[in-house]
């Protein structure tokens, strides 16, 4: 059986981002099996990279199986290590999902709703690049910051 080609070269600069490496511990953390022994940081993260012609593999409408809900728990999980870190108050993710793929995630800061995200097409979970995932959760992670700086008195209840 032949190993696909992975998408992220070794050197990429975003490997090195805090959302990438808090990704790769997030992964790592929920791997309870070892399968991650003896990988390389590029080959953990690749998964996540949903080029097009990833995409053009999966079908249109199916359920998620266990792997991929694993990796959108790390996502979420590396969200809410990142918003507690940059804001110094517990955050904690609550991820929803059915079957079928639908559902919703939030990250809490007390009584605070920071991130708040309807998921749909589950099993097709991942992002275009490496740099997409970076930039893009910066922006979530900077806007929950802002959040929780003008509504701190809810954020610390």
């Amino acid at each position: 059986m032949s190993q696909a080609a992975l998408v992220i070269e070794t050197g990429d600069p975003y490997m090195s981002s805090d959302v990438v490496v808090e990704m790769i511990k997030q992964l790592r953390a929920l791997d309870t099996y070892d399968t991650y022994e003896g990988w390389s940081e590029e080959k953990i993260i690749d998964p996540l990279i949903m080029t097009k012609e990833r995409k053009r593999e999966i079908p249109i409408v199916g359920d998620p199986d266990e792997i991929t809900m694993a990796r959108v728990k790390a996502y979420y999980n590396s969200i809410a290590s990142l918003v507690e870190k940059k804001a110094g108050l517990m955050a904690v993710p609550v991820i929803n999902i059915t079957h079928e793929g639908f559902g919703r995630a939030f990250v809490l800061v007390g009584k605070l709703i920071v991130v708040d995200k309807t998921l749909r097409d589950v099993h097709r979970f991942g992002f275009p690049s490496l740099e997409e995932m970076a930039q893009k959760t910066e922006q979530v992670i900077d806007k929950a910051a802002a959040l929780i700086e003008q509504f701190k008195e809810v954020a610390e209840a």
